[in-house]
Order: structure tokens, then C-alpha cells, then sequence
């Protein structure tokens, strides 16, 4: 089977879609190929930052997408035992919405997919998994895909790798990937919510443990952060020993870890951070995670890869339209987004090894470091990261219309 597009993009996450339904909106004829059936995956994040509600602002989907169940989180808390600080509040940001909304990212990339099949040249393909990139004389021209009714090829003037920290597209292409090393991997899980239990908050510290409970209404879900590669020894020790591991972290989850009734309850995350030394290559560019996978802390990945789908189609859309894509078009948005990236993810490292590698250390609780204990102390320095978490480095605006 073949087909053509002037923008095939790998990938039907944040980036992709947020991208395809861009560029379908500008006039360009797109197609997004996603692998699963669905948008229904459990390691999917929930978070949409207020820089890209104000992204949904400027494209006048704001009012209908808070329409859907959502939670809202206004600051950020971290639990050390029996001590809260605030580390960070969004209530001074210069968007709209001064809060992170939690939303199941199904729903979010339903909502998206929808609004872009209202354009004629807007095409999502569901189990269309990218298998390699088609080249002619050195340059990308297209992508072989794995369907239901067989293989698929599709010529486009654009390939865009919107397929996550294992991006297949960015493997085929040879792109060099810089590893920045991660020490820990998540262990993702859920357990019930009950009337009483404490509102959203971004963490809970304990002796040698760290977990972050994301809110999704009827349930926790669970992200207990381990050392990298220790989940085999807790699978040595039982899986009541786990349980009882998790109580301790989170005390008001105690009486319910008995949910957790087997090891395929807990799913592994394998957590890392690096990024390309070269974005694109003729006919190939990589955003989101393909281009620079994100550690979970601070939940900002998402974000991320929104902000560079947004800069992509302002820069892109004008040459695409007219059929020029160039290297250096491409090379662009990489110049733009680059930087951002770079920021967080030395962020994330920074957190990385002065706070994480202090709470796997300790056999004991720690105390709060000295830089977080300052938000207490002097509570407009949460505006900082406040702005971090919520706006990120560059936040991008829609300039197509």
C-alpha cells in the first residue's frame, strides 16, 4: 500500500497530535501515525501545564477542553513525613489559567484528535506502527508502517519523529543520542481514594523513599521512585514487604496496599534522560521525547513537547504549504527549542543527584535541603519554580491562524 502527505508524523502522543492538528489548521495536509488502537496507556502522563492551556486559549479550545473531568493543582507540596513545605504556586503566572489541570492524557489526545479530523487535510491512522524511514539520494521522503491490512508506505515531504525516548524513526535516521544517565526508575501503580485523604500534592519523602500520588478522582496513581534497576530485589523480598514499603512512604495509604495484589499490579517505567546532538537530518525532524527524553520529576515532559510541536508549526507551516522544506527550516526549530531543553533537563540532573541520591542514601528521613526550606521562609521564591514548572523556559504562542 502507498500513500502520500506533505507531513507524515511518527507518533500519536502530545507532540504528534498537538502538531498534526497545527498544520491541518493552517491549511497542511498531515498525517499522524499512531501504533496503538488507542490512546489508553497507563504510563501516559496527566498533566497539562498552564502555558499550554494558554496554548488551548489561543486556539479557542479552552472553554470545552475544562469541560472534561479534570483536577486542578494551584501550588506544589511536598510531604517529608509529617512536614509540608510549598514549594511552588502558580497563582502569579501571567496565563489565564494559574493551575496544572490533571487529565487523564486519553482523554486530552481524544479531544485533540477530534478537533483535528474537523480539517480536511487533517489524518490520524490508528495500529500504523513506523517500522523504518523510506530515503532517496541521502534524503527522508517517507515512512514503512505496520498495519492491520499489511505494510504501508508513505511518501511525505516532512517526516516528523514524534515517537518517544524509543523512537524507532530516530534509530533508522542514525541520529547521535547523548545519554545524561538517570539513577532511578518508577514504579507506577493504583490504589483507591477514599473521603478524607489528603488534596493533591506532588510528593511524599520517606526514609530512603520518594512517590508521587497523581490524582485521577476515583483512584491514586502511584509512582513509587526506585533506585534504577533494584526492582528485582523487591520482587526477592515479596510482595507484602512492598506493600508495607509503601505504607511507610505514604502512611494514609496503609490499609490499602492490600490492593495491590500482584507483582503485574506494578508496572516498570524505565527512566531516561538524554537528547540528540542534531535534531533533523533532510526530510527528518525529531520532537518531544524523540528529540530529548525527560526525567518524570516536576512531570514536565509533557509540556515540553507540546511547546516544541507549537514552535515547529509556526516555523514549518509557511514553508510546507509552499512545498520548501529546507534543512535549515528544520535546523531552526531546533535552535529555538534546543536551549529550553537543555535548561530542564540540567534542571532534572541537578535534582537528580542533590535530592533523590540524598533520599536513596539515607536509611533514615532526611531533612529537607536547605534550598526548599527557603520557599517556607521567604514564600515569593515559590513563584520561581513556580514559573519553571508552569511556563518552562520559552513558552511558545500560536502565531498560524
Amino acid at each position: 500500500m502507498n500513500e502520500h502527505t506533505t507531513c507524515c508524523i511518527a507518533g500519536g502522543g502530545p507532540a504528534g497530535v498537538m502538531l498534526g492538528y497545527l498544520l491541518a489548521r493552517a491549511g497542511v495536509e498531515v498525517a499522524v501515525l499512531e501504533k496503538h488502537k488507542d490512546f489508553f496507556r497507563d504510563f501516559r502522563g496527566d498533566t497539562i501545564h498552564p502555558s499550554t492551556l494558554e496554548v488551548m486559549h489561543e486556539l479557542g479550545l479552552l472553554e470545552e477542553l475544562l469541560q472534561k473531568p479534570h483536577e486542578e493543582l494551584r501550588g506544589v507540596e511536598a510531604h517529608f513525613g509529617e512536614r509540608v513545605l510549598h514549594l511552588a504556586d502558580f497563582s502569579h503566572l501571567p496565563t489565564r489559567c494559574k493551575f496544572v489541570a490533571f487529565m487523564p492524557q486519553w482523554d486530552f489526545l481524544s479531544f485533540m484528535s477530534g478537533h483535528g479530523q474537523k480539517f480536511p487535510g487533517f489524518k490520524l491512522r490508528m495500529e500504523a506502527e513506523v517500522t523504518d524511514l523510506l530515503y532517496e539520494d541521502g534524503r527522508v521522503v517517507g515512512v514503512k508502517a505496520r498495519t492491520p491490512e499489511g505494510m504501508l508506505d508513505v511518501r511525505a515531504d516532512l517526516v516528523v519523529a514524534a515517537d518517544g525516548r524509543g523512537s524507532t524513526a530516530r534509530e533508522r535516521a542514525g541520529l547521535e543520542v547523548i545519554d545524561l544517565g538517570a539513577p532511578m526508575d518508577v514504579l507506577w501503580f493504583r490504589i483507591l481514594k477514599m473521603a478524607g485523604d489528603p488534596p493533591q500534592a506532588f510528593g511524599f519523602v520517606g526514609a530512603g523513599q520518594f512517590m508521587v500520588l497523581i490524582d485521577r478522582a476515583e483512584y491514586w496513581q502511584c509512582a513509587y521512585v526506585i533506585r534504577k534497576g533494584s526492582l528485582e530485589e523487591r520482587r526477592k523480598r515479596g510482595l507484602q514487604a512492598f506493600r508495607e514499603e509503601v505504607g511507610r512512604c505514604a502512611p494514609f495509604l496503609a490499609d490499602r496496599t492490600g490492593e495491590i495484589t500482584q507483582w503485574d499490579d506494578v508496572k516498570l517505567l524505565s527512566v531516561k534522560v538524554d537528547r540528540l546532538r542534531k535534531w533533523c537530518r533532510e526530510g527528518l525532524l525529531c520532537i518531544g521525547d524523540a528529540a530529548h527524553a525527560m526525567s518524570p520529576v516536576g512531570g514536565v515532559g509533557i509540556n515540553l513537547a507540546i511547546q516544541d510541536a507549537v514552535a515547529a508549526a509556526n516555523l514549518l507551516a509557511p514553508k510546507l504549504l509552499k512545498h520548501e522544506v529546507k534543512l535549515s527550516d528544520l535546523e531552526a526549530v531546533q535552535k529555538r527549542r534546543e536551549k529550553p531543553a537543555r535548561v530542564t533537563q540540567n534542571a532534572q540532573v541537578f535534582l537528580h543527584k542533590h535530592l533523590l541520591e540524598a533520599i536513596f542514601d539515607s536509611k533514615e528521613l532526611i531533612a529537607p535541603p536547605g534550598l526548599l526550606k527557603l520557599t517556607e521562609r521567604f514564600p515569593r521564591l515559590r513563584e520561581i519554580p513556580g514559573r519553571m514548572v508552569g511556563m518552562g523556559a520559552r513558552p511558545e504562542h500560536v502565531e498560524l491562524h
